[in-house]
């Protein structure tokens, strides 16, 4: 499982398991940790109901508290051995112990498509920051995105949240349209991306309509840095979890994530199901391993991802099953980088953020006759429907487990 930029260097995470493919990026299930490792961080839920006090005079005896999780009924604690991890099990307020799996993110490079030379992406520089007219990319193009903007939809005011390794605060094609953001790997800490693969994330969202770079699917979204992930592309699951809580407390609508693994993780589900509940559209990368669908977008509330081509042929590396339900450009897809640059990377972590940007053009219009609950708004199913309903049908006919139902449409949808 891979991620492409221009032509430098393979970064890995190192780790002593099979590499599970997350997206453009990959998350890797680290390895369970031998009970009685130092630090060993663990997920604690509780009981509906325990007071407050109770919790943190728990995790005080038995360890060191980290932060609440308020979402799953949780606690991130860090324990110093078996013994510690016994004690907190057998404390009737406890439900379960779980552990709180580490995410890496892999890059690999490859050439510009736009045939302007090497852009030199990798964990150390920001891109090419040479400024150059603003171009449609040509997954945007795909997607039919630019036929909606004439009619004045271009997503102002949807809220998207990028679940990632943040947005570039400064770049001149993302800065006006970022609205704010939150570090949940280090709150008084600053959301602004130092790795660079959140950043491509959001120009392929909504990267602004200006004269230099590139354009987004839905170029006037709000867009909303909710970083997870460090400079060198790694965090905890715990830190998603508390991403998606911050999406919720914050009103977001749809949320973009680009990450996976190969664990049903009951903790990050029961997140998910939460943020479905409340309305948020939650959209997440089928996976690069060419195997199967990856948590969380297997899940059965999430608009699963696969990444095609050019020529509409889904990727070799894209992973397949029955939970794909749409697919999207990604592969060699050019969007903004951290700092001031642009980049050319691929993977389903690109996929997605087309299917985000055309969910925000969908939810900036009347529901309509598609309001089968008849609550007068567009509800995550709503929207599923939508874009499986008025995708391309690629592969074989109707739904298959590459395609989904096909190669999303925005301007289809919105109709």
């Amino acid at each position: 499982m891979y991620m492409f930029t221009t032509r430098g260097i393979f970064i890995y995470g190192i780790i002593a398991i099979s590499i599970i493919s997350a997206s453009a990026f990959v998350l890797l299930a680290k390895a369970s940790i031998a009970v009685g490792d130092s630090g060993e961080r663990k997920i604690v839920i509780w009981k509906e109901g325990v007071p407050e006090a109770r919790k943190l005079a728990l995790m005080e005896k038995h360890g060191r508290r980290v932060k609440d999780l308020p979402l799953v009924h949780g606690s991130v604690v860090t324990v110093a051995n078996a013994a510690e991890i016994d004690a907190l099990r057998n404390v009737p307020e406890v439900v379960s112990i779980e552990s709180d799996p580490i995410a890496y993110v892999a890059v690999r490079t490859e050439r510009d498509v736009y045939g302007r030379g090497d852009v030199r992406t990798n964990a150390r520089s920001g891109g090419s920051n040479t400024a150059t007219p603003q171009v449609l990319p040509w997954g945007v193009d795909k997607i039919d995105a630019e036929l909606i903007w004439p009619s004045g939809n271009t997503a102002n005011p949807i809220k998207v949240g990028v679940i990632d390794t943040g947005i570039s605060a400064t770049h001149p094609d993302l800065s006006a349209n970022i609205k704010g953001g939150v570090n949940t790997i280090t709150p008084r800490k600053s959301w602004n991306d130092d790795n660079g693969h959140g950043s491509h994330v959001a120009g392929i969202i909504a990267a602004v309509n200006n004269t230099q770079g590139v354009i987004g699917v839905a170029p006037a979204a709000d867009l909303y840095a909710i970083k997870v992930l460090n400079a060198k592309g790694s965090g905890y699951y715990s830190d998603i979890i508390e991403g998606i809580q911050w999406a919720i407390n914050n009103n977001i609508q749809v949320i973009n994530m680009s990450l996976g693994g190969s664990a049903d993780y009951q903790p990050l589900h029961d997140a998910i199901v939460a943020a479905h509940t409340m309305g948020i559209v939650v959209v997440a990368a089928a996976g690069n391993s060419s195997g199967a669908v990856l948590y969380p977008a297997a899940y059965p509330e999430v608009v699963a991802v696969s990444a095609t081509d050019s020529s509409n042929t889904v990727a070799p590396w894209s992973s397949n099953g029955p939970e794909v339900d749409v697919a999207a450009p990604g592969v060699s897809i050019y969007s903004t980088y951290k700092g001031t640059g642009y980049a050319t990377l691929s993977g389903t972590s690109m996929a997605t953020p087309h299917v985000v940007g055309a969910s925000a053009l969908l939810l900036n219009t009347a529901v309509g006759a598609h309001d089968t609950n008849a609550n007068g708004r567009w509800d995550p199913s709503e929207v599923r429907t939508q874009l499986q309903s008025t995708a391309a049908d690629l592969g074989s006919n109707g739904f298959d487990n590459f395609y989904g139902w096909g190669l999303v449409s925005a301007y289809a949808a919105v109709q």
